[in-house]
């Protein structure tokens, strides 16, 4: 299907059948609740199966019909932006890295708004330095035995699977392996977190002696670091689609809310979205054509940060005591989650250096 007739017809299809949130209040769990109603609905009148491999439930396409949905839905306020973008970084690694069976299996559930799924990567002591996780997965007949504790661990308490990286042998990117596990599995204990900006979309996870089944492994022994640097481009890059279609709509709200006219401000706010759009549309090709993304997606990352936070800087300076004050009001809470846009997904400073390294081949030092 060609991408404008099918962003006309979901249009369409979207502007009859009403998914806007409802009297479900504007806490993480009621995002949640709202995120499976939207994601359901899609899956029945089949726009969630678009862009995605017939193997797993889907129709085939393209990838960039998904961003289309994807941009859609933010851009409309369906779901929450970034919660909605667990679907592109977790299947795309399970479809890869999954016996077929079990990708054809799980896929399904996440897409058709059944289950949430989570990602057991950070740790207290090693977060941007994931080479030296310490939890542990040891061998024991046809299970493996996990110990250990994730941090920063998104959606954990509403999650039904998580795609784990644990230590299965020596130190070093060598001795990680990946590891789908089910969340209601004794041993697990999930903390939330509280964060500054009022919703506790991260918690902690404790392994106690977690038994997972070796047919859970994904790839081989030692595939988590590859398995890790296949996802995080994900996680960098395509789902930032319809994160700049929600910050766009911010931007709408910022000047239709009589802020204090500024307009080399709210120039510099709208050029920075024009940038990342335009990159990320780039991406989004490049993935359409070839299925695989590299560490050009940290260019994404850096484009993306710098976006949202020069944006609701500007909400902040423009719109007097909108932040400072008005404590209820999503102005506050968007400007608070923006100062974390330099560091999920991979600090600022990570992605220089991938950059520096890896696309400019500057070196180590």
């Amino acid at each position: 299907m060609r991408t404008d007739a099918f962003r006309r017809d979901l249009r369409d299809w979207l502007d009859t059948h009403d998914l806007s949130p409802a009297g479900q209040g504007h806490g993480l769990e009621a995002q949640v609740a709202q995120l499976a109603r939207v994601r359901q609905a899609l899956w029945e009148a089949l726009w969630m199966r678009h862009g995605w491999a017939p193997e797993v439930g889907g129709l085939g396409g393209p990838s960039v019909l998904r961003a289309v949905l994807g941009e859609e839905v933010a851009s409309r306020g369906l779901a929450e932006p970034g919660i909605w973008s667990m679907v592109e970084v977790l299947v795309p690694t399970l479809i890869d890295y999954a016996p077929p069976a079990l990708a054809a299996e799980m896929v399904p559930r996440l897409l058709s708004g059944k289950e949430q799924w989570c990602q057991g990567f950070s740790e207290p002591g090693s977060g941007s330095d994931l080479a030296s996780l310490s939890t542990r997965a040891v061998r024991d007949g046809d299970e493996w035995v996990v110990t250990g504790q994730k941090v920063w661990t998104s959606l954990a308490q509403f999650a039904a699977r998580c795609v784990l990286l644990a230590r299965t042998g020596a130190p070093g990117h060598a001795g990680i392996s990946a590891f789908f596990v089910d969340m209601d599995t004794p041993g697990i204990t999930v903390r939330p977190l509280r964060t500054m900006h009022g919703v506790d979309e991260f918690a902690e996870v404790f392994f106690d002696e977690v038994r997972v089944p070796a047919s859970r492994l994904l790839g081989a022994p030692g595939d988590g670091w590859r398995l890790a640097m296949d996802l995080l481009p994900h996680e960098r890059s395509t789902c930032f689609w319809h994160r700049v279609a929600h910050l766009y709509s911010r931007l709408d709200r910022l000047l239709t809310d009589e802020c204090e006219p500024d307009a080399d401000a709210l120039g510099a706010a709208w050029l920075d979205l024009h940038i990342i759009r335009c990159r990320s549309a780039a991406t989004q090709q490049a993935l359409s054509r070839t299925g695989r993304l590299g560490p050009e997606t940290s260019v994404d990352k850096i484009l993306l940060a710098t976006a949202e936070q020069r944006l609701f800087d500007t909400a902040r300076d423009l719109l007097p005591g909108v932040v400072e004050l008005a404590a209820d009001d999503s102005w506050r809470t968007d400007y608070l989650y923006s100062r974390a846009a330099t560091i999920y997904g991979g600090t600022a400073e990570i992605q220089r250096n991938i950059v520096a390294r890896r696309l400019l081949d500057l070196g180590k030092e």
